[in-house]
Protein backbone atom coordinates (compact mmCIF):
# COMPACT_ATOMS: atom_id res chain seq x y z
CA UNK A 1 0.00 0.00 0.00
CA UNK A 2 1.32 3.46 -0.86
CA UNK A 3 0.87 6.03 1.90
CA UNK A 4 2.81 9.03 0.66
CA UNK A 5 5.12 10.26 -1.99
CA UNK A 6 8.71 9.26 -1.37
CA UNK A 7 10.22 11.02 1.62
CA UNK A 8 13.99 11.02 1.93
CA UNK A 9 16.34 11.40 4.89
CA UNK A 10 18.33 13.91 2.90
CA UNK A 11 21.02 12.51 0.65
CA UNK A 12 22.29 9.16 2.00
CA UNK A 13 25.88 9.38 3.21
CA UNK A 14 28.21 7.98 0.56
CA UNK A 15 32.03 7.97 0.71
CA UNK A 16 33.45 8.70 -2.76
CA UNK A 17 34.46 5.06 -3.50
CA UNK A 18 30.90 3.96 -2.72
CA UNK A 19 29.42 6.64 -4.98
CA UNK A 20 31.67 5.45 -7.82
CA UNK A 21 30.75 1.80 -7.16
CA UNK A 22 27.02 2.51 -7.23
CA UNK A 23 27.39 4.59 -10.40
CA UNK A 24 29.08 1.61 -12.06
CA UNK A 25 26.18 -0.57 -10.95
CA UNK A 26 23.60 1.79 -12.44
CA UNK A 27 25.56 1.99 -15.69
CA UNK A 28 25.74 -1.80 -15.92
CA UNK A 29 22.00 -2.11 -15.26
CA UNK A 30 21.30 0.45 -17.99
CA UNK A 31 22.84 -1.90 -20.59
CA UNK A 32 21.19 -5.02 -19.18
CA UNK A 33 24.04 -6.32 -17.02
CA UNK A 34 23.87 -7.42 -13.39
CA UNK A 35 27.39 -7.71 -11.92
CA UNK A 36 26.26 -9.26 -8.59
CA UNK A 37 24.22 -12.44 -8.78
CA UNK A 38 21.79 -13.80 -6.18
CA UNK A 39 21.83 -17.26 -7.79
CA UNK A 40 21.49 -19.71 -4.88
CA UNK A 41 23.70 -22.43 -6.33
CA UNK A 42 26.51 -19.94 -6.92
CA UNK A 43 26.18 -18.73 -3.35
CA UNK A 44 26.32 -22.32 -2.11
CA UNK A 45 29.47 -22.91 -4.16
CA UNK A 46 31.12 -19.77 -2.75
CA UNK A 47 30.29 -20.78 0.82
CA UNK A 48 31.39 -24.40 0.40
CA UNK A 49 34.69 -23.32 -1.11
CA UNK A 50 35.32 -20.86 1.73
CA UNK A 51 34.31 -23.28 4.50
CA UNK A 52 35.95 -26.38 3.08
CA UNK A 53 32.81 -28.42 3.83
CA UNK A 54 29.54 -29.20 2.04
CA UNK A 55 27.28 -30.30 4.93
CA UNK A 56 24.92 -27.47 5.97
CA UNK A 57 23.59 -29.43 8.95
CA UNK A 58 20.09 -29.84 7.52
CA UNK A 59 17.92 -28.13 4.93
CA UNK A 60 15.54 -26.14 7.14
CA UNK A 61 17.26 -22.87 6.13
CA UNK A 62 16.71 -23.21 2.38
CA UNK A 63 13.16 -21.89 2.09
CA UNK A 64 14.01 -18.81 4.15
CA UNK A 65 17.13 -18.18 2.07
CA UNK A 66 15.20 -18.44 -1.20
CA UNK A 67 12.45 -16.16 0.07
CA UNK A 68 14.94 -13.59 1.34
CA UNK A 69 16.87 -13.44 -1.92
CA UNK A 70 13.68 -13.22 -3.98
CA UNK A 71 12.35 -10.44 -1.78
CA UNK A 72 15.66 -8.55 -1.86
CA UNK A 73 15.76 -8.83 -5.66
CA UNK A 74 12.15 -7.74 -6.18
CA UNK A 75 11.55 -5.28 -3.34
CA UNK A 76 14.95 -4.13 -2.05
CA UNK A 77 15.70 -1.50 -4.73
CA UNK A 78 19.37 -2.19 -4.02
CA UNK A 79 22.42 -0.26 -5.14
CA UNK A 80 25.49 -2.20 -6.24
CA UNK A 81 26.83 -1.88 -2.69
CA UNK A 82 23.48 -3.15 -1.41
CA UNK A 83 23.69 -6.20 -3.65
CA UNK A 84 27.22 -6.88 -2.45
CA UNK A 85 25.98 -6.57 1.14
CA UNK A 86 23.23 -9.14 0.54
CA UNK A 87 25.64 -11.46 -1.24
CA UNK A 88 28.29 -11.15 1.48
CA UNK A 89 25.77 -11.44 4.29
CA UNK A 90 24.29 -14.60 2.77
CA UNK A 91 27.68 -16.17 2.15
CA UNK A 92 28.96 -15.44 5.66
CA UNK A 93 25.91 -17.05 7.28
CA UNK A 94 26.13 -20.10 5.04
CA UNK A 95 29.82 -20.45 5.90
CA UNK A 96 29.02 -20.37 9.60
CA UNK A 97 26.42 -23.11 9.17
CA UNK A 98 28.93 -25.26 7.30
CA UNK A 99 31.70 -24.76 9.83
CA UNK A 100 29.40 -25.42 12.79
CA UNK A 101 28.07 -28.63 11.27
CA UNK A 102 31.59 -29.82 10.49
CA UNK A 103 32.82 -28.99 14.02
CA UNK A 104 29.85 -30.79 15.57
CA UNK A 105 30.61 -33.95 13.60
CA UNK A 106 34.19 -33.87 14.83
CA UNK A 107 33.11 -33.14 18.42
CA UNK A 108 29.88 -35.10 19.02
CA UNK A 109 30.32 -34.70 22.78
CA UNK A 110 28.98 -31.15 22.42
CA UNK A 111 25.54 -32.74 22.36
CA UNK A 112 25.94 -33.34 26.10
CA UNK A 113 26.42 -29.66 26.96
CA UNK A 114 23.60 -28.57 29.28
CA UNK A 115 21.70 -25.27 28.96
CA UNK A 116 20.08 -24.59 32.35
CA UNK A 117 17.56 -21.85 33.16
CA UNK A 118 18.60 -19.43 30.41
CA UNK A 119 17.44 -15.84 30.94
CA UNK A 120 15.71 -14.32 27.90
CA UNK A 121 15.06 -10.57 27.64
CA UNK A 122 12.13 -10.13 25.26
CA UNK A 123 9.67 -7.40 24.43
CA UNK A 124 9.49 -4.52 22.01
CA UNK A 125 12.77 -3.01 20.82
CA UNK A 126 13.94 0.29 22.27
CA UNK A 127 12.49 -0.67 25.68
CA UNK A 128 15.67 -0.80 27.75
CA UNK A 129 16.69 -4.29 26.66
CA UNK A 130 20.20 -3.29 25.61
CA UNK A 131 21.12 -1.58 28.87
CA UNK A 132 19.69 -4.46 30.91
CA UNK A 133 21.66 -6.94 28.82
CA UNK A 134 24.87 -4.95 29.28
CA UNK A 135 24.40 -4.54 33.04
CA UNK A 136 23.66 -8.23 33.50
CA UNK A 137 26.83 -9.04 31.60
CA UNK A 138 28.83 -7.58 34.50
CA UNK A 139 27.89 -10.61 36.61
CA UNK A 140 30.37 -13.50 36.07
CA UNK A 141 27.47 -15.90 36.66
CA UNK A 142 25.92 -14.65 33.41
CA UNK A 143 27.18 -15.59 29.95
CA UNK A 144 26.03 -13.79 26.82
CA UNK A 145 26.91 -14.54 23.21
CA UNK A 146 29.22 -11.74 22.07
CA UNK A 147 29.13 -10.16 18.62
CA UNK A 148 32.53 -11.50 17.56
CA UNK A 149 31.84 -15.11 18.48
CA UNK A 150 28.46 -15.18 16.76
CA UNK A 151 30.04 -13.96 13.53
CA UNK A 152 33.16 -16.12 13.96
CA UNK A 153 32.02 -19.14 16.01
CA UNK A 154 34.51 -21.83 14.95
CA UNK A 155 36.46 -22.81 16.93
CA UNK A 156 34.56 -21.90 20.13
CA UNK A 157 36.17 -19.30 22.38
CA UNK A 158 38.47 -20.48 25.16
CA UNK A 159 39.23 -18.95 28.53
CA UNK A 160 42.86 -18.42 27.53
CA UNK A 161 42.03 -16.30 24.47
CA UNK A 162 38.68 -14.84 25.56
CA UNK A 163 39.94 -11.23 25.39
CA UNK A 164 42.78 -11.59 22.88
CA UNK A 165 41.35 -13.72 20.09
CA UNK A 166 42.21 -12.12 16.71
CA UNK A 167 38.62 -12.60 15.59
CA UNK A 168 37.67 -9.76 17.94
CA UNK A 169 39.65 -7.25 15.89
CA UNK A 170 38.27 -8.67 12.64
CA UNK A 171 34.68 -8.16 13.81
CA UNK A 172 35.40 -4.69 15.21
CA UNK A 173 36.79 -3.68 11.83
CA UNK A 174 33.50 -4.70 10.20
CA UNK A 175 31.51 -2.71 12.74
CA UNK A 176 33.72 0.34 12.28
CA UNK A 177 33.09 0.15 8.54
CA UNK A 178 29.34 0.09 9.23
CA UNK A 179 29.61 3.13 11.52
CA UNK A 180 31.49 4.99 8.78
CA UNK A 181 28.91 4.04 6.17
CA UNK A 182 25.94 4.89 8.41
CA UNK A 183 26.86 7.95 10.51
CA UNK A 184 24.76 8.24 13.62
CA UNK A 185 23.97 4.53 13.88
CA UNK A 186 26.29 4.01 16.86
CA UNK A 187 24.45 6.77 18.74
CA UNK A 188 21.16 4.94 18.26
CA UNK A 189 22.42 1.41 18.82
CA UNK A 190 25.86 1.16 20.44
CA UNK A 191 27.72 -1.95 19.33
CA UNK A 192 31.17 -3.43 19.66
CA UNK A 193 32.77 -6.79 18.95
CA UNK A 194 32.92 -7.60 22.65
CA UNK A 195 29.37 -6.57 23.54
CA UNK A 196 26.46 -9.02 23.91
CA UNK A 197 24.66 -9.63 20.63
CA UNK A 198 20.98 -10.38 20.00
CA UNK A 199 19.56 -13.80 19.18
CA UNK A 200 18.46 -12.58 15.74
CA UNK A 201 22.11 -12.78 14.68
CA UNK A 202 21.97 -16.52 15.41
CA UNK A 203 18.53 -16.88 13.79
CA UNK A 204 19.93 -15.32 10.62
CA UNK A 205 22.03 -18.43 10.08
CA UNK A 206 18.67 -20.17 9.58
CA UNK A 207 17.42 -17.28 7.39
CA UNK A 208 14.41 -16.81 9.67
CA UNK A 209 15.32 -13.53 11.29
CA UNK A 210 13.94 -10.02 11.67
CA UNK A 211 17.50 -8.72 11.36
CA UNK A 212 17.26 -9.00 7.59
CA UNK A 213 14.21 -6.73 7.30
CA UNK A 214 15.86 -4.07 9.42
CA UNK A 215 18.81 -3.88 7.06
CA UNK A 216 16.93 -4.37 3.79
CA UNK A 217 13.40 -3.61 2.57
CA UNK A 218 12.09 -7.19 2.28
CA UNK A 219 8.45 -7.05 3.44
CA UNK A 220 7.26 -10.26 1.77
CA UNK A 221 10.14 -12.18 3.34
CA UNK A 222 9.33 -10.81 6.80
CA UNK A 223 5.62 -11.64 6.40
CA UNK A 224 6.66 -15.24 5.78
CA UNK A 225 8.98 -15.28 8.82
CA UNK A 226 6.18 -13.98 11.06
CA UNK A 227 4.09 -17.09 10.40
CA UNK A 228 6.87 -19.63 9.92
CA UNK A 229 7.33 -22.59 12.27
CA UNK A 230 10.40 -21.55 14.29
CA UNK A 231 11.00 -24.77 16.20
CA UNK A 232 13.98 -25.87 14.07
CA UNK A 233 15.42 -22.35 14.40
CA UNK A 234 15.22 -22.46 18.20
CA UNK A 235 16.77 -25.91 18.14
CA UNK A 236 19.62 -24.49 16.05
CA UNK A 237 19.87 -21.65 18.58
CA UNK A 238 20.29 -24.18 21.40
CA UNK A 239 22.94 -26.12 19.48
CA UNK A 240 24.73 -22.81 18.88
CA UNK A 241 24.82 -22.07 22.62
CA UNK A 242 26.09 -25.59 23.31
CA UNK A 243 28.85 -24.96 20.80
CA UNK A 244 29.85 -21.61 22.31
CA UNK A 245 30.12 -22.90 25.87
CA UNK A 246 31.93 -26.09 24.84
CA UNK A 247 35.17 -24.12 24.61
CA UNK A 248 35.13 -23.59 28.36
CA UNK A 249 33.79 -20.02 28.63
CA UNK A 250 30.60 -20.46 30.59
CA UNK A 251 28.58 -19.06 33.46
CA UNK A 252 25.75 -20.35 35.58
CA UNK A 253 23.21 -19.23 32.99
CA UNK A 254 22.93 -17.77 29.52
CA UNK A 255 21.54 -14.23 29.18
CA UNK A 256 19.90 -13.71 25.79
CA UNK A 257 17.97 -10.91 24.14
CA UNK A 258 15.77 -10.20 21.17
CA UNK A 259 12.38 -8.69 20.27
CA UNK A 260 12.11 -11.64 17.85
CA UNK A 261 11.04 -13.82 20.79
CA UNK A 262 8.00 -11.64 21.43
CA UNK A 263 5.51 -13.65 19.36
CA UNK A 264 7.33 -16.98 19.72
CA UNK A 265 7.10 -17.44 23.49
CA UNK A 266 5.42 -20.81 23.03
CA UNK A 267 8.24 -22.13 20.84
CA UNK A 268 10.88 -20.67 23.15
CA UNK A 269 9.37 -22.50 26.14
CA UNK A 270 9.02 -25.66 24.09
CA UNK A 271 12.77 -25.76 23.40
CA UNK A 272 13.81 -24.14 26.72
CA UNK A 273 11.11 -25.29 29.19
CA UNK A 274 12.97 -23.89 32.24
CA UNK A 275 13.65 -20.47 30.70
CA UNK A 276 13.39 -17.29 32.78
CA UNK A 277 11.79 -14.50 30.73
CA UNK A 278 12.18 -10.76 31.30
CA UNK A 279 9.44 -8.98 29.35
CA UNK A 280 10.16 -5.26 28.81
CA UNK A 281 7.43 -2.71 28.00
CA UNK A 282 7.01 0.81 26.63
CA UNK A 283 4.42 2.90 24.82
CA UNK A 284 4.36 1.12 21.41
CA UNK A 285 3.93 4.35 19.42
CA UNK A 286 7.24 5.65 20.77
CA UNK A 287 8.80 2.29 20.00
CA UNK A 288 7.59 2.31 16.40
CA UNK A 289 8.95 5.81 15.75
CA UNK A 290 12.32 4.87 17.26
CA UNK A 291 12.60 1.60 15.32
CA UNK A 292 11.49 3.33 12.13
CA UNK A 293 14.33 5.81 12.56
CA UNK A 294 16.86 3.03 13.13
CA UNK A 295 15.52 1.01 10.19
CA UNK A 296 15.57 3.95 7.78
CA UNK A 297 19.13 4.73 8.82
CA UNK A 298 20.37 1.17 8.27
CA UNK A 299 18.55 0.65 4.99
CA UNK A 300 20.10 3.82 3.59
CA UNK A 301 23.40 1.92 3.35
CA UNK A 302 22.01 -0.46 0.72
CA UNK A 303 19.55 1.67 -1.26
CA UNK A 304 19.18 5.23 -2.51
CA UNK A 305 15.42 5.11 -1.93
CA UNK A 306 14.10 5.29 1.63
CA UNK A 307 10.44 6.23 1.98
CA UNK A 308 10.10 7.28 5.62
CA UNK A 309 6.31 7.00 5.66
CA UNK A 310 6.51 3.50 4.17
CA UNK A 311 9.00 2.51 6.87
CA UNK A 312 6.74 3.99 9.55
CA UNK A 313 3.68 2.09 8.32
CA UNK A 314 5.66 -1.15 8.13
CA UNK A 315 6.70 -0.79 11.75
CA UNK A 316 3.20 0.06 12.98
CA UNK A 317 1.58 -2.89 11.21
CA UNK A 318 4.35 -5.33 12.09
CA UNK A 319 4.70 -4.55 15.77
CA UNK A 320 0.94 -4.46 16.29
CA UNK A 321 0.82 -7.98 14.89
CA UNK A 322 3.67 -9.25 17.06
CA UNK A 323 2.56 -7.45 20.22
CA UNK A 324 -0.94 -8.90 20.05
CA UNK A 325 0.35 -12.39 19.31
CA UNK A 326 2.71 -12.04 22.27
CA UNK A 327 -0.11 -10.82 24.52
CA UNK A 328 -2.24 -13.83 23.59
CA UNK A 329 0.66 -16.13 24.50
CA UNK A 330 1.32 -14.36 27.79
CA UNK A 331 -2.32 -14.91 28.74
CA UNK A 332 -2.02 -18.55 27.75
CA UNK A 333 0.96 -18.97 30.09
CA UNK A 334 -0.63 -17.09 32.99
CA UNK A 335 -0.15 -20.14 35.22
CA UNK A 336 3.65 -19.90 34.78
CA UNK A 337 4.09 -16.46 36.33
CA UNK A 338 7.24 -17.55 38.17
CA UNK A 339 9.00 -17.75 34.80
CA UNK A 340 8.13 -14.16 33.82
CA UNK A 341 9.33 -10.78 35.12
CA UNK A 342 7.71 -7.66 33.66
CA UNK A 343 9.43 -4.27 33.66
CA UNK A 344 8.57 -0.92 32.08
CA UNK A 345 11.14 1.27 30.35
CA UNK A 346 10.58 4.12 32.80
CA UNK A 347 11.62 1.79 35.64
CA UNK A 348 14.81 0.83 33.84
CA UNK A 349 15.66 4.44 33.02
CA UNK A 350 15.00 5.57 36.61
CA UNK A 351 17.08 2.87 38.30
CA UNK A 352 18.36 -0.08 36.26
CA UNK A 353 20.13 -1.56 39.27
CA UNK A 354 16.90 -1.68 41.25
CA UNK A 355 15.33 -3.52 38.33
CA UNK A 356 18.19 -6.03 38.34
CA UNK A 357 17.90 -6.56 42.10
CA UNK A 358 14.15 -7.22 41.85
CA UNK A 359 14.70 -9.48 38.85
CA UNK A 360 17.31 -11.54 40.71
CA UNK A 361 15.02 -11.86 43.72
CA UNK A 362 12.12 -12.96 41.51
CA UNK A 363 14.11 -15.72 39.83
CA UNK A 364 16.10 -16.69 42.93
CA UNK A 365 19.49 -15.63 41.55
CA UNK A 366 22.26 -14.58 43.94
CA UNK A 367 23.48 -10.97 43.71
CA UNK A 368 26.62 -10.39 45.76
CA UNK A 369 27.75 -6.97 47.00
CA UNK A 370 30.80 -7.26 44.74
CA UNK A 371 28.73 -7.83 41.61
CA UNK A 372 26.29 -5.07 42.62
CA UNK A 373 29.24 -2.65 42.86
CA UNK A 374 30.58 -3.80 39.50
CA UNK A 375 27.20 -3.13 37.87
CA UNK A 376 27.09 0.32 39.48
CA UNK A 377 30.57 1.16 38.11
CA UNK A 378 29.45 0.08 34.65
CA UNK A 379 26.49 2.46 34.77
CA UNK A 380 28.70 5.36 35.85
CA UNK A 381 31.19 4.71 33.04
CA UNK A 382 28.56 4.15 30.34
CA UNK A 383 26.09 7.02 30.56
CA UNK A 384 23.19 7.38 28.19
CA UNK A 385 24.14 9.12 24.92
CA UNK A 386 27.80 8.16 25.40
CA UNK A 387 28.08 7.90 21.60
CA UNK A 388 25.94 10.94 20.88
CA UNK A 389 22.20 11.29 20.39
CA UNK A 390 19.72 11.03 17.56
CA UNK A 391 16.57 13.11 17.23
CA UNK A 392 13.39 12.40 15.27
CA UNK A 393 9.62 12.74 15.65
CA UNK A 394 6.80 10.28 14.92
CA UNK A 395 5.55 12.70 12.27
CA UNK A 396 8.79 12.17 10.34
CA UNK A 397 7.51 8.66 9.63
CA UNK A 398 3.84 9.50 9.14
CA UNK A 399 2.98 8.17 12.60
CA UNK A 400 0.09 9.81 14.46
CA UNK A 401 0.26 8.97 18.20
CA UNK A 402 -3.53 9.21 18.54
CA UNK A 403 -4.70 7.62 15.30
CA UNK A 404 -2.21 4.75 15.37
CA UNK A 405 -2.60 3.78 19.03
CA UNK A 406 -5.79 1.74 18.68
CA UNK A 407 -4.21 -1.55 17.44
CA UNK A 408 -2.07 -1.57 20.58
CA UNK A 409 -4.92 -0.78 22.99
CA UNK A 410 -5.25 -4.24 24.57
CA UNK A 411 -1.51 -4.48 25.15
CA UNK A 412 -1.32 -0.98 26.66
CA UNK A 413 -4.18 -1.68 29.04
CA UNK A 414 -3.02 -5.17 30.02
CA UNK A 415 0.45 -3.99 31.07
CA UNK A 416 -0.58 -0.55 32.36
CA UNK A 417 1.35 1.58 29.88
CA UNK A 418 -0.90 4.65 29.80
CA UNK A 419 1.16 7.77 30.47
Amino acid sequence: MSHAKEVRVGEPHRPLPVKVMNWVGRAANAVGLQPVSFDVERLFDRAIKKAGSSDFGGNDFREGLNRFLESAEREGDLTLLGRLMVQGYTTDNLVNRLRLADWRKKHPEIENEEITRPLFIIGLPRTGTTILHSVLEQDPANRSPLAWEIQHPVPPATRETWTTDPRIAAQQKKLDQLFELVPGFEAMHPMSAIQPEECVAIFTQCFRSEQLQVQFNVPSYQAWVDDADMRSTYQYHKRFLQHLQSGGVRGERWVLKSPAHLNKIDTLLDVYPDACIVHTHRDPIKVCASVASLTAMLRSASTDRVDLHEVGRQQLDWWAKLVNQGLEQRKRFADRRAQFFDVKLRETVADPLDVVRRMYAHFGFELSAEVDAKMRDFMVNNPRDKHGSHTYTPADFGIDPVRDREPFRDYIEYFGLEE
